[in-house]
């Protein structure tokens, strides 16, 4: 049996993009022979996997578990390559054992859940041939814990003091569609008002120009508190009632809304835009090299 050194470990890991474990285990078992190594690896689909690893999952599906007694949830987020793929029976169990790993272990973080399930990645993505990832997870607990889905692609979960299951859902709902970046005024924070007034100030130039300071001192002021409003989940109108606030709808049914987590596919990810025709012209041009 040849020497398991540290170049070969490197050679195979740069010649099939896996792990330097993964590559070490599959010389071990190849004995030493990197050509039978790879052969085995590419057999299990491991390949497969690793080379889509690079390709970017901007869709996906976002699922919610809520514990019986609607005291705890957990929303997961998965991404894949397609939406199609998001729809598709593999991808459903795949995101359903992970949400249940994450919700029995009360899980608060996705990395021990991402490493728990890589082998169940892997063997997903060479099935598929799309590049499958764990994004993120959350769990709420508290004494009312309500959770809406909006198909699979947007998730909320909310947490209240007081209450029930039935109005944690309604500002869930509200939240899904709403869209609130923060639950109240106060958690706003001094860099989001500057940036806020920066950018009212640029859009009125013209209007603002010549007048007095405290005009438009007043004017800012007016954009800000409308910003605040715009942006806090207790200051936005209910959507199933605009004359009441979301705030005031829970203190009326007893309650106060601790937090509150929203998902939604893909967000904040980068998608590549594929240009088909440049594509093509420069694989004529190497062609002709």
């Amino acid at each position: 049996m040849a020497e398991i050194t540290a170049a070969l470990v490197k050679e195979l890991r740069e010649r099939t993009g896996q792990g330097m474990m993964e590559c070490k285990k599959a010389l071990v078992a190849a004995e030493g022979d990197i050509e039978k190594a790879i052969d085995d690896m590419r057999a299990s689909g491991a390949i497969k996997a690793a080379k889509k690893a690079g390709n970017i999952a901007a869709e996906g599906s976002i699922a919610v578990k809520v514990s019986d007694d609607a005291k705890a949830a957990t929303i997961i987020e998965v991404n894949s390559q397609t939406d199609f793929l998001a729809l598709q029976d593999d991808f459903k169990a795949f995101v359903a054992a992970s949400l249940d790993k994450a919700f029995e272990q009360k899980l608060t973080d996705a990395a021990p859940l991402i490493a728990e399930q890589e082998s169940a990645r892997e063997a997903l993505v060479a099935k598929c041939g799309e590049n499958v990832n764990i994004r993120r997870l959350a769990r709420s607990e508290g004494d009312v814990v309500g959770a809406y889905l909006h198909g699979h692609r947007i998730g909320v979960l909310v947490t209240l003091k007081g209450g029930n299951a039935e109005l944690a859902r309604d500002v869930a709902m509200h939240i899904a569609a709403s869209n609130p970046q923060f639950l109240d005024p106060s958690q706003v924070s001094e860099e989001a008002v500057a940036k806020e007034k920066e950018i009212f100030l640029a859009l009125n130039a013209d209007k603002i120009a010549g007048k007095p300071e405290n005009i438009v001192e007043n004017m800012v002021k007016g954009r800000i508190s409308k910003f605040l409003a715009e942006a806090s989940l207790v200051e936005q109108a209910f959507v199933k009632d605009p004359e009441v606030k979301v705030g005031d709808l829970a203190k009326k049914a007893g309650a106060e809304i601790v937090s509150f987590v929203r998902y939604e596919v893909g967000e904040g990810i980068e998608k590549v835009e594929a240009d088909f025709a440049a594509e093509v012209a420069a694989q004529v041009a190497a062609s002709k090299q």
